[in-house]
């Protein structure tokens, strides 16, 4: 079954305060010169025309997350620089063109998508030799199986001709991914024990402000293992997959976490570009088909891409299969693994495997996959280090960036983390929200013990936009400063639809 995330589903997330929007997250409308040069180099651009591509990109995405139409997938046409929508009736049609994207009508409903899906998965069963990669293709409207030719046996052959009858589309390629085997900076290496290194994927914090990082679980499945950040066993980090409960290689997906327990290590939100201007961590979001991503590696350093597919198996053999993944057309080699993937300036994934080459022909075989990080900071209940970097045990201004969508009655909330000690006096808060109707919200900050402070009430007869940041202050707070502390976005009221961008909290 594929994990996409329903709108109940949100709700659920939202409700245990994680760091994450999923599939309807913005991404931030400024672009890093690395991002830009990266996107530049990968599609043969210059860079007023990546420029010009990434912010066709954003306005995709902030179509999408107004978007209320049933459809059988999205993605982003670079070509055309617009968003396209799969859809099965005229009525739907004419929904998305209202809405400024382009409206493509298509036989197979995502119903149809998901049963052909969940069809060839049964069919693989433990595995076929050759066979990597299934899922569907957006674009298609139609469920892929990938092959690798120098593979095949007759086994393969049979699994092929079974899969014809179900209506997939074969792709045969020359090579099949496998997983590629650390300031704690995205990109950079680390070493688990006394094995080839990874690649830190995202700092983060858990609920009480500890130190940790994400990265492939394929690189924590070692229990207690200790993680060093020079080879020699030198310069120890901490603890990867404490207790055994932090790491997963399997179906579920490939991430993992490391605790960071050692004195001198500070956790930052720049990430390595390898010589380009660092990027800074605003928050996190998931990409669509056809978006421009770039990841840090400590091997291949900076790469960018396409996004290919989202919600794909993966068969790397020896019976390890993960379910959605995303898999995109960027190069990677191996000590890559675990390094972080960005949309724009939001975290967007965790780099899984590959081909570990980098060729000219990447419809040989040369793609990259990534474990889509929102279901670690969920899974775990972590919250990304955002902002400008730094330890955040130091930091008074404290900074989600990550978006969340906010629909008819229901409510988000977007957490921050304090590893401040003492009593916390007067509040500063600056909530950026777009939003049709400001009538409709209501607005709390929550303290680490649970109580509210409410900064904006609902009410009115009339609807205004809210579009912009606006500041609250709590001149008498009575609060412990340490801890997580939440804001709390109400919708009161029907028809209306908006975005919490992002928030801060000044102690």
């Amino acid at each position: 079954m594929r994990r996409f995330v329903s709108v109940a589903g949100v709700a659920a997330l939202a409700a245990l305060g994680l760091g994450f929007a999923p599939a309807e997250a913005a991404p931030s409308p400024t672009h890093p010169p690395a991002e830009v040069d990266g996107v530049a180099a990968a599609f043969g651009l210059t860079a007023d025309q990546a420029r010009a591509q990434l912010a066709a990109q954003d306005e995709a995405h902030r179509i999408a997350a107004t978007l209320r139409v049933p459809s059988a997938g999205q993605w982003f046409d670079a070509a055309a620089g617009t968003l396209t929508v799969a859809v099965t009736s005229a009525d739907a049609a004419e929904k998305v063109r209202a809405a400024g994207a382009v409206a493509k009508v298509v036989t197979r409903s995502q119903a149809e998508l998901d049963r052909a899906d969940a069809a060839v998965r049964q069919l693989v069963g433990t595995g076929v030799p050759g066979v990597y990669g299934w899922g569907v293709d957006v674009r298609a409207n139609d469920v892929t199986v990938d092959v690798d030719r120098t593979k095949k046996t007759a086994a393969t052959e049979s699994f092929l001709s079974r899969a014809g009858e179900l209506g997939v589309r074969i792709t045969e390629t020359g090579s099949s991914p496998r997983q590629q085997s650390g300031t704690i900076q995205t990109g950079s290496p680390w070493w688990p024990g006394g094995e080839s290194n990874c690649s830190v994927g995202f700092p983060v914090t858990d609920s009480s402000g500890a130190k940790h990082f994400l990265t492939a679980g394929h690189c924590t499945n070692d229990r207690d293992q200790a993680a060093y950040g020079a080879s020699g066993q030198q310069n120890r980090i901490g603890t990867s997959n404490v207790g055994g409960t932090h790491s997963v290689n399997a179906r579920e997906g490939d991430m993992g976490v490391v605790a960071v327990t050692e004195a001198g290590w500070t956790l930052s939100a720049s990430v390595n570009t390898w010589g380009q201007p660092a990027v800074t961590v605003s928050g996190a979001a998931e990409a669509m088909v056809g978006d421009r991503v770039c990841h840090s590696g400590t091997t291949s350093h900076w790469q960018c891409g396409e996004v290919k597919y989202t919600h794909k198996s993966v068969d790397y053999g020896g019976g390890l299969v993960i379910d959605d993944l995303t898999w995109t057309t960027a190069c990677s080699l191996g000590g890559d693994s675990g390094g972080g993937w960005l949309l724009g300036d939001k975290a967007t994934g965790l780099h899984d495997g590959g081909p570990s080459q980098c060729v000219d022909n990447p419809s040989d075989g040369d793609l990259s996959l990534f474990q889509p990080v929102a279901e670690a900071l969920a899974k775990w209940q972590l919250t990304l280090v955002t902002g400008g970097g730094g330890d955040p045990g130091e930091n008074r201004t404290l900074t989600n960036g990550t978006d969340y969508p906010i629909r008819d009655y229901q409510q988000v909330f977007s957490p921050v983390t304090s590893a401040l000690t003492g009593q916390a006096g007067a509040l500063a808060v600056a909530v950026t929200i777009r939003h049709t109707c400001a009538e409709d919200l209501g607005v709390t900050l929550l303290d680490p013990d649970g109580r509210g402070y409410a900064l904006k009430y609902s009410g009115g007869s009339t609807c205004t936009a809210w579009n912009g940041t606006r500041t609250f202050t709590v001149p008498g707070a009575a609060s412990p400063a340490g801890g997580r502390w939440q804001l709390r976005v109400t919708d009161y009221g029907p028809g209306d639809t908006g975005v919490l961008d992002s928030w801060s909290l000044t102690l």
